[in-house]
């Protein structure tokens, strides 16, 4: 099941999005996070790296699209940035040879999460959904497995990449009314007394 639905999941936002404007960089993130999609399903660290480093594409392609629509928000990059430092110093003993790979691709993914914030609450909650995802993918590289990981992990990715997708496409335009023509009205002679 998760060798068939796991590499659609990208290509099927990629054809929504690319219908409704054509390719962005916001598609691009999504054929980076399909490269991403089918190396994770082989497990051993070199196909985990390989994986790693495409969704560090998406994580740019995605971060550049905020920023081009939306102004960095203070609190969200510094809520963001505290909450990459307290994780990577939690997980950094149990990381073993992934910390700097982990490292890199946090920071990236946070940045993203936080340039979200800005675009709108839509596309803020798919980044969150993203980092939550990839947090517990990470949890899973540190050693700190529980029962669900997986399926919350996959729940969370789908609705990210639906949230982010679906709040970045444009809004269909609204149908242009027809308005009337002001009745024609004939000069009034000037009245005096």
């Amino acid at each position: 099941m998760q060798w068939i639905a796991k590499p659609l999941l990208a290509p099927l936002l990629l054809w929504y999005l690319y219908r409704q404007a054509g390719m962005s960089l916001i598609g691009w993130g999504l054929v980076f996070a399909f490269a991403g999609d089918v190396a994770l399903l082989v497990p051993g660290l070199v196909p985990f790296l390989l994986g790693m480093a495409c969704f560090l594409g998406t994580q740019i392609c995605f971060l550049l699209a905020f920023r081009r629509r939306a102004p960095l928000l203070l609190p969200a990059a510094i809520g963001y940035g505290v909450l990459w430092a307290a994780l990577n110093v939690l997980l950094w003993p149990s990381l073993g040879a992934l910390r700097i790979p982990i490292l890199v691709y946090s920071l990236a993914l946070s940045a993203m999460a936080a340039a979200a914030a800005g675009v709108s609450r839509t596309v803020a909650a798919g980044a969150a959904l993203f980092l939550l995802s990839d947090l517990l993918i990470g949890l899973g590289a540190a050693d700190l497995d529980f029962a669900g990981r997986d399926l919350i992990v996959m729940t969370t990715y789908i609705a990210a990449l639906l949230l982010i997708t679906t709040g970045s496409a444009p809004r269909p335009a609204a149908p242009a009314t027809l308005t009337q023509p002001a009745p024609h009205r004939s000069p009034q002679p000037d009245a005096r007394p």
